[in-house]
């Protein structure tokens, strides 16, 4: 039988592991058997590359995660491969397969009403360090910034007049962010505690009590520390402010093109993923509001 002579194939001349040659073995039988289920006599030899679309398909439907339809696919490559070296098959029904894209995991982020709770009811402690470390919260949260360009911030980038940070992202690109007056009090009372409790400080807008600058590590520690006392979700960083920046927006009418050029990225795919993230939102609320749901 082929599949055997696959199966010692991979054994004896591939040094395969024991796991790997059944999970073939089980990944061909399974589309044998859908063969004969199709009305087939079950040969591979005979298998198109209609029938194996029509697998995928029945395995998609069937719940089967696209990382675990790609790994049956590898499998009748090689098996495939095999057939052809052997001339059991002249022609590759395979070479014709496309396998389905992986789902790209949506982003983590905080609903408004854990905002609320992290910023106006949660205990950061006394003095300039509590203070900053608030206001690191804010800032994030209020302009979408990455940790890097967090850590980068230098005075003469605040604008308080014009109510304006100049960032520094990726590639040294710089970008203009607006920021609000609950804001820019924030941060108005943060430099006038600096000034006092460190004096002028290396330049850089965000120090440590020493007056050095602080490092990314130390951001997301801070940040981290902080999100633990109000969500328990997987993933509690900087970034997950950035995201939480970015759905928060758009759950309130913001324009996509808009937020993209807030966020600094290159293109609009990269910002369209917050669309799925706020739309997963509304089919939760959905779910639970509606009684026909």
């Amino acid at each position: 039988m082929l599949t055997k002579a696959f199966l010692d194939y991979l054994h004896y001349e591939r040094n395969f592991s024991e796991q790997t040659i059944k999970s073939y073995g089980i990944d061909i039988s399974l589309l044998v058997k859908f063969s004969q289920e199709m009305g087939d006599e079950g040969d591979p030899r005979d298998f198109t590359p209609e029938l194996i679309r029509e697998w995928i398909v029945s395995l998609m439907d069937a719940g089967y995660t696209a990382s675990s339809v790609n790994r049956k696919l590898s499998a009748l490559r090689s098996f495939y491969k095999y057939l052809l070296k052997k001339e059991h098959v002249q022609l590759n029904p395979m070479a014709k397969i496309v396998a389905p894209k992986k789902a790209k995991p949506l982003p983590y982020f905080l609903k408004e009403s854990e905002m609320d709770r992290l910023l106006d009811e949660t205990d950061y402690g006394e003095g300039f360090q509590a203070v900053r470390d608030r206001l690191i919260i804010e800032m994030l949260y209020s302009t979408g910034m990455r940790s890097s360009e967090l850590v980068g911030l230098a005075d003469v980038d605040v604008d308080f007049s014009g109510s304006i940070l100049k960032v520094t992202g990726k590639r040294n690109k710089q970008r203009l962010i607006p920021f609000g007056e609950a804001l820019k009090n924030s941060m108005q009372y943060y430099v006038d505690l600096r000034k006092v409790e460190i004096g002028e400080g290396s330049g850089a807008f965000f120090v440590r009590k020493d007056g050095t600058s602080l490092t990314r590590d130390q951001v997301y520690k801070i940040v981290k520390r902080n999100l633990s006392k109000v969500v328990t979700l997987k993933k509690r960083s900087p970034h997950v402010l950035r995201h939480t920046f970015a759905t928060t927006m758009l759950n309130n009418d913001a324009e996509l093109c808009a937020v993209k050029e807030l966020l600094g990225h290159e293109s609009l795919s990269a910002t369209e993923v917050y669309t799925h993230t706020t739309f997963e939102e509304l089919k939760k609320v959905y779910k639970q509001a509606h009684p026909r749901s």
